[in-house]
């Protein structure tokens, strides 16, 4: 990382003490001494999860005549959502590289980290965003364009099971709604998905194999290339959203979630 650039490190798991708070606590250290890194533990902070009525302010939220999306929208450009909302907001705008960190449950985020993305990423803020001739822009540009992504991990099941072929299926098919659907959609760049597998079996590297090996991913981050996303504008789609017959194949994407034999 450069020293000019800073981080906004996101953590949702219910125990600081456990693996992805050691995680999460050397992450930071080690990040910190070179940049600005701003953390948000949701659960130490006790953040609530649902976006509410009363997130709007209450002249927004008294609207009746606008559908939700609307007031929400209207709330943001006027500044009246709730104080911990445009909190988040402000050290999500400063940072250059976002790091959500959470344990793999039932497949995905923690609902208490899929409601931080529900409340902080409100329609004109993170999407719903136009550019100066009032084309909306998604997929690859957005209200955060211009910011990189990396998601760290943890699942109780052996690697091999998130890989081509394995039984939970390929890790980035799995994650394809946080890193396609959130991330991409508002502009943000994914790297690809930090796994610390195996967390629940004997064969678990532990913590100090696993604490080395994310600062040395860490360190490289400058270097590595984002997931190969189509945008939406040049990406080979038609006017109804689907590849154009022909279209290049990616890298992975949901076009290509074909698990392959083992």
């Amino acid at each position: 990382m450069t020293d000019t650039s800073s981080t906004l490190w996101i953590s949702a798991h219910p125990t600081g003490r456990s693996l992805n708070g050691a995680l999460q606590e050397a992450g930071v250290a080690h990040l910190s001494r070179d940049h600005a890194v701003a953390t948000s533990d949701l659960y130490a902070m006790g953040w609530q999860a649902a976006l509410t009525e009363q997130d709007l302010g209450a002249a927004v939220g008294q609207d009746e005549s606008a559908t939700f999306g609307a007031r929400t929208r209207q709330a943001h450009l006027n500044g009246t959502l709730a104080p911990e909302i445009r909190a988040e907001q402000e050290k999500l705008r400063a940072a250059d590289l976002l790091v959500l960190q959470f344990p793999l449950w039932w497949g995905g985020m923690p609902a208490i980290l899929k409601g931080w993305v529900d409340r902080v990423f409100v329609n004109g803020f993170a999407f719903n965003v136009t550019n100066e001739t009032g084309r909306t822009l998604k997929y690859g540009e957005g209200g955060l364009e211009g910011k990189r992504a990396l998601v760290v991990v943890t699942a109780g099941d052996r690697e091999l099971s998130f890989a081509a072929g394995g039984v939970n299926g390929h890790l980035e098919a799995l994650l394809f709604p946080v890193l396609h659907g959130i991330l991409w959609y508002t502009g943000i760049q994914p790297l690809r998905p930090h796994l610390i597998a195996a967390t629940d079996r004997r064969e678990f590297a532990g913590l100090d194999v696993e604490r080395d090996r994310l600062l040395a991913r860490l360190d490289h981050l400058d270097g590595e290339a984002p997931i190969d996303y189509r945008t939406l504008r040049h990406g080979g789609y038609d006017r109804d959203q689907r590849l154009i017959t022909g279209a290049a194949p990616l890298d992975l994407g949901i076009h290509e979630c074909v698990a392959a034999p083992v």
